[in-house]
């Protein structure tokens, strides 16, 4: 009789902003004979380094890295096909006897994962979102959801009206495909034992690591990084040139703020970044096992995984 091959691990790694994320996962990459599949969305696109905080060539060449720069700044990664490919790239991780750890600070793309949700591959339609987000600019975010509403109650119940993007997205699918995103959506989940661990400290020194995280990236050059990403001809409008590091750039390049200032609003929209990402994670998710980063060490946290991979 044939032997049932084992359930494979999954090692998943979360926590905000910061926290400390890339140097605990190189850490148990190394001691665990690990590969690691990077479900941060700022780290897809090629260009973007010194923004995203992006694992240095150093760090990857310690370590195997997948999804990182996976596409250009004009090119957009869907939750449906970073799904698909996060999945691909686990299932490669453990074809060759190693241990995945999926790290990030993306929530929804962990959860995607993890939960093994099922999303509708429908691209998106850039003249219908721009003709959707004119409307809420023009009549507000309630109008827009109410019009959810009326085509999707269940999607409706479940995003918040003052999620635009959300709103906008349930409606394309909707329009595009004719059934609702809600008839469209569920969960099927992955055949994975998943361990996930969380990263946290107390709020106020992870606002200070951050702050500091941004100076030294002002240091290393990231107005040059930015200039060299709009000389490029990539637009503020793209979701990747929208994200936190690089949007707060645009008037400082048109000559509206001092580059003082721009500092200061990335530290305030960060700190902003930090309290959703706490929110999307919710530490008291019993799911995930917490560590205060303070309190507890690597070493520690590396027996604590060993224990729980063994059993």
């Amino acid at each position: 009789m044939q032997e049932q091959s084992p359930i494979s691990d999954l090692l998943v790694l979360v926590g905000p902003t910061a926290v400390g994320k890339t140097a605990l996962s190189l850490h148990l990459a190394e001691k665990l004979d690990g590969e690691i599949v990077s479900a941060d969305s700022r780290l897809f696109y090629r260009g973007m380094d010194i923004g995203t905080a992006k694992p240095t060539a150093e760090e990857r060449a310690r370590v195997p890295h997948h999804l990182v720069d996976i596409a250009d700044p004009d090119e957009t990664v869907g939750l449906a096909e970073f799904q698909e490919q996060a999945y691909a790239a686990i299932d490669a991780v453990h074809a060759r006897g190693k241990l995945p750890l999926l790290v990030g600070g993306t929530g929804q793309y962990v959860r995607a994962v993890v939960q093994g949700w099922r999303v509708p591959r429908v691209p998106p339609d850039p003249g219908l979102r721009a003709e959707l987000e004119t409307e809420a600019a023009r009549e507000g975010a309630e109008s827009l959801h109410a019009r959810l509403a009326q085509l999707d109650p269940a999607a409706a119940q479940r995003i918040d009206p003052r999620n635009v993007r959300r709103v906008i997205r349930a409606l394309e699918v909707c329009t595009l495909t004719g059934r609702p995103i809600s008839k469209q959506q569920g969960q099927e989940p992955p055949p994975y034992r998943i361990l996930q661990i969380g990263l946290t400290m107390a709020r106020e020194p992870l606002y200070a690591r951050a702050d500091a995280r941004i100076e030294g990236m002002i240091a290393a050059g990231l107005e040059d990084e930015v200039r060299r990403l709009v000389e490029a001809g990539y637009g503020w409008e793209l979701p990747a040139m929208s994200g936190l590091g690089y949007v707060q750039f645009k008037p400082y390049f048109e000559g509206e703020a001092t580059l003082e200032e721009v500092v200061g609003e990335i530290k305030r929209d960060t700190r902003r970044f930090i309290r959703h990402q706490v929110n999307w994670f919710r530490p008291g998710n019993p799911a995930i096992q917490w560590f205060d980063v303070v309190e507890t060490s690597a070493t520690e946290i590396e027996a604590v995984v060993k224990d729980r991979l063994e059993s």
